[in-house]
């Protein structure tokens, strides 16, 4: 039997370059050979795609928590009929968003309560845990002028510059060993500065995601 997959998530707040970083990522393992899925949160499934165009493209109010319930079935949707299934056949996962952008957007931004948030992913995921979240950091002011630049914001993305600063500092408190330390059902984090060039920050995420599981870095291989 084939061993387990790795589940690599990228995480971030609006702008921070973790769908870009992500496809770098990816076309370094296409370049090593390394066989690995791709999908974006919410999305990935046709359930979860018709989901995604529901939440970011809806005009008008929507409640907390009907975004939140939203998230959550196009979540359980995703895990259950790609992810967990990738995994479990030895194929690596890279995941554009997953729990932490739950307890920043819904729980931090939106104000809805974290045990009940928590109760619903543990139903989403069935315990699912990733092997590593790379978490891009950079000031929410920053990061929506990068995602002005590329056109028409999003329903999300038009939120007031209050709530992505609590975005913000929620992020900023999901690096810190404390917070990691109270919620195991996110995994191992690793904050990287997403400032600078796609170069430069590409340059961080290589390192950090190869320091944390070596067995994908093809470059430490010697030949017998």
């Amino acid at each position: 039997m084939a061993p387990r997959g790795r589940l690599i998530v990228f995480e971030g707040g609006e702008g921070a370059g973790k769908t870009t970083q992500l496809r770098r990522l990816a076309a370094q393992l296409n370049d090593d050979r390394i066989s690995h899925y791709v999908f974006r949160e919410p999305g990935g499934t046709p359930l979860g795609d018709s989901i995604r165009d529901l939440l970011l493209h809806t005009d008008g109010h929507v409640e907390a928590a009907a975004e939140a319930a939203l998230f959550i079935a196009s979540r359980a949707q995703l895990v259950g009929a790609e992810v967990r299934p990738a995994l479990e056949r030895g194929k690596h996962v890279l995941l554009d968003r997953f729990l932490l952008s739950t307890y920043a957007y819904q729980i931090h931004g939106r104000g809805l309560p974290e045990e009940e948030l928590r109760v619903a992913n543990r139903l989403a995921t069935r315990g699912l845990v990733p092997d590593l979240t790379v978490l891009l950091t950079m000031p929410p002011e920053m990061g929506l002028a990068r995602a002005g630049a590329r056109g028409a914001a999003d329903r999300i993305e038009r939120a007031d510059v209050d709530f992505h600063q609590r975005v913000a500092t929620a992020f900023a408190a999901f690096g810190t060993p404390e917070w990691q330390q109270t919620h195991p059902e996110c995994g191992p984090i690793v904050a990287v500065d997403a400032r600078g060039t796609v170069d430069e920050v590409g340059k961080r995420v290589s390192a950090a995601v190869y320091h944390a599981l070596p067995e994908l870095d093809r470059s430490t291989v010697t030949n017998a």
